[in-house]
């Protein structure tokens, strides 16, 4: 497996970029779009921006963790499985090693998970067609430990109580399930529902396409190794960790105002940062 000559179709950057932190390289934080991706450079020191005209701008720059400035990056994603998966592969061929995505979600739970909360999702309901290209579909999407743990850590620090970790849902349509818009309105409804009983937390479009490329190139990663040895040898370097951060925009109805949304999204963006140096200090100590 070598991606020495690759170059990306849809971000203006090359291997150098995502160098850093070592053999991990920058640190990603991933949302859905260029205006939050903005927003989220601006916690950072030393910003680059690479631009591009699919408004997959690139920005990168370092953040301090206990004292040591620690290399990231954050770009959009795009909405939905098919364009994450698109940006998470050039990503991964170019180097980056550690992805999280801060996005946001609607709550299954709105009894006690309401607008202003955030999740972090253990895992994910492969409600999506994407991940069937990679995986077979009993194989759950799951997010890295390593990144649960650093966000559970993150949301001590920032003393965040209304923190819910779990299995969240990603669709492919926001309009048939989520709003039972069309000829499946019924079922679509009856599917939601059985979600909300089975304890799932909220539900959102990305998760379950990068938890699923998270473990498919953690496994390419360590296809070297043939003994329990040879697996302790591997440096930080030979894994692929992927983590979430979602706000929670809707609980009652599916979007609440502009003001608690900006809010909730605040939070889980600095709950991301948090969860990146808590990572980072783990990893690089």
């Amino acid at each position: 497996m070598s991606f020495k000559d690759f170059v990306p179709h849809h971000m203006n950057i090359d291997k150098d970029d995502l160098m850093g932190n070592g053999s991990i390289g920058r640190y990603i934080i991933l949302p859905g779009s260029n205006g939050r991706a903005e927003k989220i450079a601006g916690f950072f020191d030393n910003v680059e921006v690479k631009k591009h005209p699919r408004c997959h701008n690139f920005f990168k720059g370092t953040i301090d963790a206990g004292g040591r400035r620690i290399d990231v990056a954050t770009v959009a994603s795009g909405m939905g499985s098919p364009s994450i998966d698109i940006i998470v592969n050039e990503l991964y061929r170019l180097g980056a090693r550690r992805i999280i995505r801060v996005g946001t979600s609607g709550s299954l739970q709105p009894s006690y998970i309401r607008v202003g909360s955030v999740v972090i999702p253990v895992a994910s309901v492969r409600d999506e067609g994407t991940t069937s290209n990679y995986i077979p579909q009993g194989v759950p999407a799951v997010a890295s430990l390593d990144f649960v743990e650093a966000s559970k850590r993150a949301c001590n620090n920032l003393k965040i109580e209304d923190a819910f970790f779990g299995v969240v849902h990603s669709k492919d349509s926001l309009y048939a399930r989520e709003f039972k818009e069309g000829p499946m309105a019924e079922e679509n409804k009856r599917y939601m529902e059985l979600l909300k009983a089975s304890g799932v937390l909220a539900s959102e479009m990305e998760c379950s396409l990068l938890f699923t490329l998270g473990m498919v190139f953690d496994k390419q990663l360590k296809s070297t190794v043939t003994n329990y040895k040879d697996y302790r040898n591997l440096g930080p370097g030979m894994s692929f960790k992927t983590g979430a951060v979602l706000a929670i925009i809707g609980d009652d109805s599916a979007f609440s105002d502009d003001r608690k949304v900006s809010e909730a999204i605040e939070k889980a963006v600095k709950l991301g940062l948090e969860t990146v140096r808590e990572l980072a200090k783990a990893e690089l100590a």
